[in-house]
Parts: C-alpha cells; structure tokens; sequence
C-alpha cells in the first residue's frame, strides 16, 4: 500500500529526501534504489551535519538521506524542522511495515533489533513504531512494505523518484573472439560463427564488421537474416523485464573465431536497432580495441 500527498516528484536535481521508518522495513533497500537512481546516498548522518552538506551552491543532483533512531542526534521535531525549511524543502520517505511481519524478518535474519539488542525483536519493534509515529502521520510519500518483495519495492520507488523510466538502464552491445573467451559480465551471449566469414574473402579480409562491405558479406548470408530476427525479437522481450526487475546495466556479447568481421557486423546492426527503439546504448568491440593498443605509432606527415 502506498500513500501519498504529493504527485510524482519533480525538480530532480535538487531534492532531498529523507528516508525513514522502522528497522527491518526496507530503508537500506531504498536508500540503494535511489543511489541507482542517480541520488548522492548517505546512511545515518547525523542530523546536524546536514547543513554542512547542504551548503554552498546547489548540489547539482538530488540527496537522499537515511535516517533512523540509531543516528546520534535522532530527532523528530529536527526532521519535522527539515521538512518545513523553506531553504531545503526536504521530503520525507516512509517505509512502513507490520509489527508481525518486522518480528519474522528479524527472526529469519537472526538480526537484534537496535533498541533491544539483549532481548527479543518484539519490545524494539513496539518502541521504535511508537517513537516515528508522528513521522509517519507527517510523511511526504509512505510506502508499507509488509508485502513487497525487493524487486517490487524498487519499482514503486522507481516510479515516484525516476525521472526517466524509459531509458534508465543502460546496455553495452560488444563483439569478441571465441579464441580469447568471453568477456567478463557479458549477461547474454551469441555465437556468430556459424555465419559465413568474411575472412576467407580476400579483398575483406584485412577490413572489419564496421565496413559497409563486411556487412553486406554478412547479411548475404541465407541465415543472417533469421538469426538476427531472432536476437532482436529476445532481445526487444528480456530487456523491459531486466529492467523491471531493477538491473541498471545489461551486456550483449557477440562471438566469432577472431572478433574481427562477423561479431562487429552484428554489434553494430543491433546497437543501431536497440538505440532506434529508445535504449540508452552503448558498442564495443574487444579484439579491434586490443589491437589498436598494440599497433606501432604512425609517423605525423
């Protein structure tokens, strides 16, 4: 259940947000999404630090502030005082959840609560619902965790504090050679080795996939075109649900045997389909790169 007094937050690169709620509700998980969401993080600053960081000219990008009854000068009145300043405007975040639902999270993780750490979880969790009640009445957005998981808790916050949910995660089209492995984080991989090889071709072979000759060599291939069809199909199905699912950063790797003609054709046909399609997107090509390092300085003429 989520409740809220404001629409859809605006003015993204000068907010500040106060992030609060019982222990065990989920404010370390939303501290977290809105770190990928391009907010500055900082977990249980004392309060009366806050001005420090707020001063000078304005930050530039939005801050999220972690707040719970473990900081050194917890105060409600002092967050009531922040949320009224006129200077800083915070808004107040609530991640609230039912006591029952606190007491298994606590009991699962075997964590001590910070207001009984010799006891049970139940008398931490009573005093600490009671001592933010009245944030909690006073809150600018309150979200009740007790039946969300991780995943769907990031795509609530994403929808009131992303500013652009359609480009949010970004992807990286690379090319490689099967002879030196695949690339480290590659998230899904294709192997174009069973495209005909533009290597066997003399004229093409000291050339690459970037070269529009390359590329037509590729593509006159029979089953070029129904390979790529089908990439791009999987590829326009699983990138929305990567990035429902809160992954900011997904790589899609081409092989082939030297990284040179084939992988490079097709990292480039399908970087431009993914950036017409709206993706924020990205190309490598591993073994070119290499390979440029490697190549003697030309002399300047």
């Amino acid at each position: 259940m989520t409740q809220d007094i404001a629409e859809p937050f605006d003015d993204h690169g000068n907010r500040v947000v106060l992030v609060t709620g019982p222990s065990g509700a989920g404010r370390s998980t939303a501290i977290n999404v809105l770190e990928d969401l391009g907010f500055e993080a900082i977990d249980n600053l004392p309060l009366s630090l806050l001005p420090r960081v707020l001063d000078g000219p304005p930050l530039g990008h939005p801050l999220a502030l972690g707040l719970d009854v473990r900081n050194r000068d917890f105060s409600v009145n002092a967050i009531f005082d922040l949320t009224q300043d006129p200077c800083i405007g915070a808004e107040l975040l609530y991640l609230d959840c039912h006591p029952e639902i606190l007491r298994r999270r606590f009991s699962e993780t075997r964590r001590r609560h910070p207001l009984a750490p010799t006891g049970g979880p139940e008398t931490g969790i009573e005093l600490e619902i009671d001592l933010l009640g009245p944030l909690r009445s006073r809150a600018t957005l309150l979200i009740d965790t007790s039946e969300l998981t991780p995943h769907e808790l990031r795509a609530e916050l994403q929808r009131w504090f992303d500013p652009d949910p359609g480009s949010r995660m970004s992807v990286l089209v690379q090319s490689f050679s099967y002879k030196r492995g695949l690339p480290r984080g590659v998230d899904l991989a294709f192997d174009c080795r069973c495209l005909r090889n533009p290597h066997w071709d003399p004229d093409l072979r000291p050339l690459d996939g970037r070269d529009l000759r390359v590329q037509s060599h590729v593509e006159a291939d029979p089953r070029s075109p129904e390979f790529f069809r089908l990439i791009a199909d999987l590829a326009e199905l699983m990138l929305p649900a990567y990035r429902d699912e809160g992954k900011t950063h997904l790589t899609i790797g081409f092989g082939c045997t030297g990284g040179q003609h084939r992988s490079v054709a097709l990292t480039e046909k399908l970087a431009k389909v993914l950036a017409k399609a709206g993706w924020q997107v990205s190309k490598r090509h591993r073994e070119l790169e290499r390979r440029a390092r490697s190549a003697p300085p030309q002399a300047l003429g």
